[in-house]
């Protein structure tokens, strides 16, 4: 019960600065990227830190490189793809999500493989 309560007060912290950054951010459009992902990682990561000590969280940390290089991937191509062909937003994000999982997954695979060494 109690962690909970540290993952609200710390979550509820950082996605409310997040928010600050992304509202004095401009374009709009590139603001998002401050939303929630961002602070939820921080929360994750320090909570980690505190309840299972800084190895768990490097091992946590190193697990989301590759979900950011997919979203990275996956933002790049839906930018591409809007501006090309002028497409609609919600179909284009919707239905290029998939190589965001894609590339997420089979990169996780290979930083894997790496990081075993």
């Amino acid at each position: 019960m109690q962690e909970s309560l540290y993952r609200f007060l710390l979550g509820g912290t950082l996605v409310t600065l997040f928010a600050m950054l992304a509202d004095v951010l401009r374009p709009k459009s590139f603001a998002g990227l401050f939303g929630a992902a961002p602070s939820i990682a921080l929360a994750t990561l320090t909570l980690t830190i505190v309840h299972e000590g800084r190895t768990a969280a490097a091992l946590e940390a190193r697990s989301m490189v590759p979900g950011a290089l997919g979203f990275l991937v996956y933002a790049a191509m839906v930018s591409w793809t809007l501006r090309r062909w002028k497409t609609s937003t919600l179909w284009t994000t919707v239905l290029l999500m998939p190589l965001w999982f894609v590339v997420s997954f089979s990169t996780a695979g290979l930083f894997s493989m790496a990081t075993a060494r």
